[in-house]
């Protein structure tokens, strides 16, 4: 496996090895003790799935507050996104800066989102499939989000002419403002 701090020294981008052979290939895609070297020590309680039909498909920005608050470990199965992290901790030197990755079944990368981070992706593909395991449960009285086009955050998403496909929850989501207190360091 490979590691690397993306300009968010908390948020990982992991390429596991692939050893291939005439069957296909090989891949160890997470192995607890190496990432604990990392200081990701938080067990994965849940592991999630989703599959986008249409590219320009926006899932996010979401997160879970504390005592529920969610690290996930995201890569894709099929397809391709664009992956964004935001930092949501009040007092952290990079409250309100993204950190965001291509992740794609080709590339084999994964994106490590911390706890405390809003986490959002778009298709880049058609039939885009993302799996992510996550350090909490799902919990929907501690669900909470921020608005995809937030002008103070400015996330410079690779969108179709179109626009993006949103859920009619993601539509209506409040702006940064709104994550000022979620989250300390």
């Amino acid at each position: 496996m490979h590691f690397e701090r993306l300009n968010i020294p908390d948020v990982l981008l992991i390429t596991p090895d692939r050893f291939g052979d005439p069957r296909g290939y090989f891949a160890e895609t997470y192995n607890a003790p190496r990432l604990a070297e990392l200081g990701l020590t938080a067990p994965f309680v849940q592991d999630n799935q989703s599959l986008s039909a249409a590219p320009g498909t926006l899932r996010g920005l979401h997160c879970q507050l504390a005592p529920r608050a969610q690290g996930k470990l995201v890569r894709v199965l099929r397809g391709a996104i664009w992956d964004v992290a935001v930092d949501a901790r009040a007092g952290s030197p990079s409250y309100g800066r993204f950190a965001a990755a291509t992740l794609s079944a080709e590339n084999f990368a994964q994106l490590w989102v911390p706890p405390g981070f809003l986490h959002g992706f778009v298709t880049l593909v058609p039939d885009t499939e993302v799996f992510y395991k996550v350090t909490d449960l799902y919990d929907r009285p501690a669900e909470r989000g921020v608005i995809w086009n937030d002008p103070t955050l400015a996330l410079p998403w690779p969108l179709p002419e179109s626009g993006p496909v949103l859920s009619d929850k993601d539509k209506i989501l409040p702006g940064w403002a709104a994550a000022g207190g979620w989250f300390t360091v």
